[in-house]
């Protein structure tokens, strides 16, 4: 059995109406809460006449007018248009009124219908009065039906805006007993832990708690309870309904009935699983982060670009030595080395303008000794790029620049040998250089003469026998033959010495020159050569006129057994270094023999196939590698050879060009 509810409206009962009919109760009903101000003031006056018209016609037509109770009937018309047109309207009716019974009602019509003036004045009199009473009541019940009416529609506003925040909420709310019922909860708390509304409302909220998190809870809804509190909140874990975790964060506040006694309690759970873990992983992080600048000898730090003061992180600045964690700029200027002082400003600076990414090395002064940091830093900036915030590291490489000057010392040293060596070597060479040309000349001499001895043997003596003369053969062939061996090693030489003198050479125009040359030189050949325009260079004209002579002439020799020789000087780009090749379609090589191409007097073919003393190739490579250029071939046996050159210095060595 509930309670009676006290009035709380401020608005005093209506007084309990006389028991009648159902529709005197209705009647009542409405005129008490008849609404006029929703009318016009026209349309409120004209009905509060036709009412107390027709109320006079209705009074003549029940009874004569003399018969008495005039006012009886104009009484109800006052208050039917009080009731509908409000007390405007019920004035207006009972003026009116008042003017239809005192000339109107009885004949001679507009005429005073009563003879005893003291007698029309009491009537008239008492007839006003209880009439503004009357008109006074039912505005007055009127005005506070109304307000009522307008409580209890903010009420329900209130209640639906309530209740819509309740369900709607971003987050899960609550309804608590103070058994730890769940009361009331709405669909956010739901979506939270998984169970359908209608279980959660069979169930208290020490289900869904974890075991360790239920006596902190406990603890402070008894507190609350006892008055100790009136709200608080904590965090806590509560099992989703498929058995994972989920953190919250609980904010609950007691709710008191009208007598100030404890009735439920509201909560307001936030869901913080992710920010539980996120808090985790940032602990977890900056725990290895701590570990790593301890293994790693990191010194991390920040810095207020505002007021320039500086401050290490995870206890680092002992890593470095220093007694202290928060430094001002003046602090750090006084530890560096006077010499790099100027230096690390400007650098510092220039970082936090924005103009370079800052790292620097310099020295400091740490209880006397001179110790070598390398320093890097980012800054964090505002909208218009101007510096606020800098996060930096700080690594201590004493040890590392001990060890570079240590090595800087020792090049020095090895430079200065190595120059030395150099010096003698170089010396070593030109002597061998002069001994082996000098050696080369001084046997051209002995061998003419033993040539020509054997040429005077074979011309005075026609009688010798076949045996003597074959001899005599032998001995001027390799007389002529070790003559231009001789020749190769003087030309090898001769190209192995004097200044390299470079100048602009059109490798199209000499290599077109040699090819017409040739031509003049074999006309019973036919070669179809080409040479791509344009191909120049920076070389020694002499040197590369040489070079090209040799390839060229190789070129020709080697397609002689060709029916049609094709022969094709042009140019490439290879990892950007300009190359020069020349190709041909003649005998060709196995290139698993290659290593010998280019060794002087070494040769890949029979000397009965094709004639030369190996000399070529080796002067070719010599006169390449005096410009500091690479000489390369590329060949197959049937399938003619390629050969490319360059005459500068190419970048990553021969293999780039490949």
């Amino acid at each position: 059995m509930q309670p009676p509810h006290p009035n709380t409206s401020g608005i005093d009962p209506v007084p309990a109406l006389p028991a009648s009919s159902p529709d005197n109760r209705r009647f009542w009903a409405w005129a008490l809460n008849a609404y006029p101000a929703r009318r016009s003031l026209w349309k409120r006056l004209l009905v509060a006449v036709v009412i107390t018209l027709l109320a006079s016609w209705l009074r003549v037509m029940l009874a004569p007018a003399e018969s008495g109770g005039r006012f009886v009937t104009l009484s109800l018309a006052v208050v039917l248009a009080t009731v509908y047109g409000g007390a405007a309207a019920g004035l207006l009716s009972t003026v009116l009124g008042m003017l239809i019974v005192n000339f109107l009602l009885v004949k001679p019509y507009f005429s005073l219908v009563f003879d005893n003036p003291m007698e029309a004045f009491w009537l008239n009199g008492w007839h006003l009065i209880t009439q503004l009473v009357v008109i006074g009541a039912i505005s007055l019940v009127q005005q506070k039906n109304q307000r009522l009416r307008e409580a209890s529609e903010a009420a329900r506003q209130t209640h639906r805006q309530y209740m819509a925040t309740f369900e709607q909420a971003a987050a899960g709310m609550t309804h608590v007993g103070l058994d730890g019922t769940l009361l009331r909860v709405n669909q956010h708390f739901c979506d939270m832990v998984g169970y359908p509304r209608e279980q959660l409302l069979r169930m208290r909220f020490q289900d869904i708690t974890h075991p360790d998190d239920i006596a902190d809870d406990v603890g402070l809804l008894e507190q609350a309870i006892a008055g100790k509190r009136s709200d608080y909140t904590l965090e806590k874990r509560y099992f989703h309904r498929d058995g994972h975790i989920v953190w919250v964060k609980l904010t609950v506040a007691l709710i008191r009935d009208d007598r100030g006694e404890p009735d439920f309690f509201i909560s307001v759970v936030q869901d913080i699983t992710e920010t539980k873990a996120t808090t985790q992983a940032l602990r977890t992080s900056e725990q290895l982060m701590r570990q790593a600048t301890k293994l790693a000898g990191l010194a991390t730090w920040t810095v207020d670009i505002a007021s320039m003061r500086f401050r290490t992180l995870f206890d680092s600045h002992r890593m470095l030595g220093l007694d202290q964690e928060e430094f001002t700029r003046e602090d750090l200027v006084a530890m560096c080395h006077p010499d790099d002082r100027e230096r690390m400003s400007r650098n510092w600076y220039r970082g936090i303008r924005g103009e370079i990414q800052y790292t620097d090395e310099y020295r400091v002064i740490i209880n006397g000794e001179e110790r070598w940091f390398l320093a890097q830093a980012e800054f964090e900036r505002d909208a218009a790029g101007q510096a606020i915030r800098g996060l930096g590291v700080t690594y201590d490489i004493t040890p590392r620049k001990r060890v570079e000057l240590q090595i800087q010392d020792l090049n020095a040293t090895l430079e200065a040998r190595i120059r030395e060596r150099t010096q003698q070597l170089r010396g070593a060479y030109n002597e061998l250089e002069s001994y082996s040309y000098a050696v080369a000349h001084d046997l051209r001499s002995p061998l003419r003469i033993i040539n020509g001895f054997a040429q005077a043997i074979q011309e005075d003596h026609p009688d010798f026998d076949a045996p003597t003369q074959d001899n005599l053969r032998r001995i001027m062939s390799a007389s002529r033959q070790m003559g231009l061996l001789i020749d190769g090693l003087l030309k090898l030489s001769q190209f192995s010495r004097g200044e390299l003198q470079r100048a602009p050479v059109s490798i199209s125009n000499l290599a077109r020159s040699q090819c017409e040359d040739l031509t003049r030189e074999h006309p019973g050949r036919q070669v179809d050569w080409t040479v791509e325009p344009g191909l120049t260079t920076e070389a020694d004209p002499l040197l590369v006129e040489a070079l090209l002579q040799n390839l060229l002439g190789n070129a020709w020799k080697y397609t002689a057994h060709q029916p049609v020789a094709r022969i094709r000087v042009y140019g490439k780009i290879v990892n950007g270094q300009r190359w020069f090749c020349v190709c041909d379609n003649g005998a060709g090589f196995d290139m698993s023999r290659a290593a010998k191409l280019f060794q002087p007097f070494q040769r890949l073919h029979q000397p009965g196939e094709f004639a030369g003393l190996g000399i070529g190739l080796a002067t070719s490579k010599r006169i390449v590698e005096r410009h500091g250029g690479t000489i390369e071939a590329e060949s197959a046996p049937g399938e003619g050879a390629t050969f490319c050159f360059t005459l500068t210095p190419v970048a990553g060595g021969p293999s780039s060009a490949a």
